[in-house]
């Protein structure tokens, strides 16, 4: 009886420790899963980024050379240390980065946004490392016998040195910026083997040149750890040595993790979402983990800039600042930021106007080494009248408006050019519309890049966007006759609306239609005679300042509807689907011609909002979620850009988007968890309570904001910094009366709003 008992006792003390561990609270970094998005469709893929959030640096291992899916490297050929990689192995000296790599398992991997820890199959080592501002801390476990050797190898011209037992410091330049490293060591250097790549060992201590390599060498008496502290800097090997001692100043390995971890969470916890499923918190965690992670902004003397992609570069004491490709980060990533970190973003437009003040122009897009190249448009102008009409404006708004109106009438507006106007920009001006050349007509500007064409659809449609978004600015700042002008090249749009085929289509410089144009199969490599990226499918709908014209143009809501729903019905085109994505590889995540693999596609499923049907707006956001994002390798619908893939589905997730960056209000789609509370910087919060939702509970039946009814799919900033609560009843049916009706659509240009 007693052993019966003791069974008993037994087995219910195991049924609740089990409970208690599945009931265990998690915090939000526990849900990122950084290799989602590891293995891409046809582009480029992420990569497990360990880092401070908003810091440099990011940190991943170095894997097989011209690898594309991340996530299916078979080798580690290192791991970054400021210009260099660092590489533990044992045996003999190796000369050969190839020889030296390791195999590895992903079985026994650690990702996280704050640490990864692996095991280097080849040597039987164990390799951790975490993160802190403007430096890395390394952990390497070496078996408990044989050699033990760290190599430093450097691709670049460069040099670096051996000065002490402890200490390894040097630079390099890789594409004309200085990379400065600052290495110490846990235990002794025992010996130091130099060499260049595939050559013989020699024993100097100090090497200059490329391809070069120090192989040091470790007795193991201090025990199997070797610990290595990096200090980087982009200023000079002092600054790298401060910033070594200022951000990891100890060696407990353990203490930064938990920082970095800690400040992670900080970060994320500014959103906390309740209900869904593990996945859905995994894929909504992890976006906004991407979304922050690719938010660079911090730089070596404590102030912020606009690289968040790249790389601050200082010389001769004057700042120099990379930018993120604003043509993907514009639409929602940059909205996210300002609502949970506003202050940050104000920062990072003073750094734009800096960056005017040096070169003269306003970046749109990264540097790519000499001068800045813009991709389409000039979209600083939407983040700093995003900003600004959100009610931040802690920046030199007056120069920022002379930029923004200097890019617009001065500056080329050539695709992946950078320069003064050019003949076809003042065609822009002059007749309102960015010309396109006839079919079968030669290039003959020299100035238009060979491979990115003239976009000439796309560029009309970008460019009328950002003359709305200075005109709303002029308007603000009382420069009435600014204000006309820029309000009239905002309607510029209308002028590449054929009536004909109900599609944004190309002229040429005399006013004529382009003919045989095929609106599914443009003309150029992505399309790029006349678009950017995408077709005529998608960029028909590119018009967020004016909704409601474009639904006039079409001659009211029901047509538009029509069209509307034809874009996610309407196939390929060509023979298969695999002539499509080889003519069109941007345009992943396809929903009959709609891409959610490409950002010019991220407003449209909303537009059902503008046109009396907010139901289908639900129902598409919902089906987007679904079908192209998952918390595995393969979980994007296309390239990250810089975290602009999650960032349109933390918002769409929460149950709302920023439609139109510049003005004030956000559009309401269909929220996937039954609570989601967002922490303001104002102290405040704003709520969003799905009741009743889940997979088939997808529809709003009501809503009330604050206890009041909204009849309307949309709200403003205002509504959000004040704090409240948005209450949506949701069902298994559309209610199909819920913002339908005129007045209820979201505001436009066209009707005065």
């Amino acid at each position: 009886m007693k052993n019966a008992f003791y069974v008993c006792l037994t087995g219910l003390l195991l049924i609740l420790g089990s409970v208690a561990f599945a009931d265990s609270p998690r915090e939000p970094v526990d849900f990122v899963r950084p290799d989602i998005g590891g293995i891409s469709l046809l582009l480029t893929t992420t990569r497990p980024m360990v880092q401070l959030p908003h810091g440099y640096p990011q940190v991943t291992p170095v894997l097989n050379p011209g690898i594309t899916d991340s996530y299916l490297a078979t080798k580690i050929y290192g791991f970054p240390a400021g210009g260099v990689s660092i590489m533990p192995d044992t045996g003999s000296i190796r000369t050969d980065p190839g020889q030296i790599a390791s195999s590895f398992d992903r079985d026994f991997e650690t990702r996280t946004p704050y640490y990864y820890k692996g095991l280097l199959g080849s040597y039987d080592i164990e390799a951790s490392y975490t993160v802190g501002h403007f430096a890395i801390f390394y952990r390497f476990g070496f078996p408990s016998k044989g050699e033990r050797h760290i190599s430093i190898m450097m691709d670049d011209k460069g040099w670096m040195q051996v000065v002490s037992p402890t200490l390894v410091q040097g630079s390099t330049t890789i594409h004309e910026v200085p990379y400065y490293f600052y290495l110490e060591f846990s235990q002794p250097i025992e010996g130091v083997s130099s060499w260049h790549y595939e050559g013989e060992p020699g024993n100097e201590r100090r090497m200059e040149g490329e391809r070069i390599g120090f192989t040091l060498n470790f007795d193991g008496s201090g025990g199997k750890l070797v610990e290595v502290k990096a200090g980087l800097s982009f200023i000079s090997l002092r600054q790298a040595e401060r910033n070594l001692n200022e951000s990891v100043h100890e060696w407990d390995f353990e203490s930064r993790k938990e920082q970095t971890k800690a400040a992670w969470n900080n970060l994320l916890g500014k959103i906390r979402v309740e209900g869904g499923t593990e996945k859905q918190k995994t894929i909504f965690y992890t976006s906004l983990y991407r979304a922050e992670e690719n938010m660079m902004n911090i730089t070596e003397d404590g102030r912020y800039y606009s690289g968040f992609d790249h790389k601050v570069h200082f010389s001769h004491g004057r700042d120099f600042y990379t930018h993120d490709q604003l043509w993907d980060t514009f639409r929602c990533e940059h909205p996210l930021q300002l609502l949970l970190d506003p202050k940050q973003q104000e920062d990072m437009i003073q750094s734009l106007v800096r960056m005017y003040e040096q070169w003269g122009w306003l970046p749109s897009f990264p540097r790519v080494w000499g001068e800045f190249a813009a991709m389409i448009g000039d979209h600083a102008d939407e983040l700093i009248a995003d900003t600004y009409f959100k009610g931040y404006r802690d920046f030199d708004v007056e120069k920022a408006y002379e930029a923004m109106k200097k890019e617009a009438l001065h500056a080329t507006m050539l695709p992946w050019r950078r320069g003064p106007m050019t003949d076809l920009g003042r065609t822009y001006l002059e007749k309102g519309f960015f010309p396109a050349l006839k079919e079968g007509e030669q290039e003959t500007n020299p100035e238009v890049h060979p491979f990115e064409r003239r976009q000439a659809v796309s560029v009309t449609l970008e460019a009328s966007y950002d003359d709305w978004c200075i005109a709303q600015m002029a308007k603000a700042l009382g420069h009435t006759a600014d204000y006309e002008l820029f309000m009239k090249m905002a309607h510029n749009y209308r002028n590449v609306f054929n009536k004909s085929n109900g599609f944004m289509a190309p002229k040429s410089a005399d006013g004529e239609w382009v003919k045989e144009f095929n609106p599914i199969l443009p003309s150029g490599p992505g399309g790029r005679d006349y678009y950017a990226e995408c077709n005529a499918w998608v960029w028909t709908f590119n018009v967020p300042q004016d909704v409601a014209g474009l639904i006039d143009l079409y001659g009211g809501r029901k047509p538009f509807l029509v069209k509307l729903d034809s874009l996610f019905e309407v196939q390929y085109g060509g023979d298969s689907k695999y002539t499509f994505l080889a003519k069109f590889p941007d345009m992943t995540g396809l929903i009959g011609n709609y891409a959610q693999g490409n950002e010019p596609s991220f407003d449209i499923a909303y537009m059902y909002d503008f046109a009396g049907e907010p139901w289908k707006t639900q129902k598409m956001i919902r089906e987007i979620m679904e079908a192209w994002y998952n918390d595995t390798p393969l979980g994007l619908p296309g390239d990250d850009d810089q975290g602009a893939m999650g960032a349109w589905y933390v918002f769409s997730a929460m149950g709302f988007y920023p439609f139109c960056p510049g003005a004030p209000y956000y559009v309401i789609g269909t929220p996937i968890f039954r609570r989601t509370t967002i922490r303001l910087s104002n102290g405040k919060t704003f709520t969003i309570i799905a009741h009743n939702v889940s997979v088939r509970h997808k529809y709003i039946q009501s809503a009330t904001l604050n206890g009041k009814p909204l009849d309307k799919p949309w709200f403003t900033q205002m509504d959000i910094e004040n704090g409240g609560v948005l209450e949506l009843q949701m069902g298994p049916r559309p209610n199909r009366k819920w913002g339908s009706a005129d007045g209820d659509a979201p505001p436009s240009m066209s009707n005065n709003e």
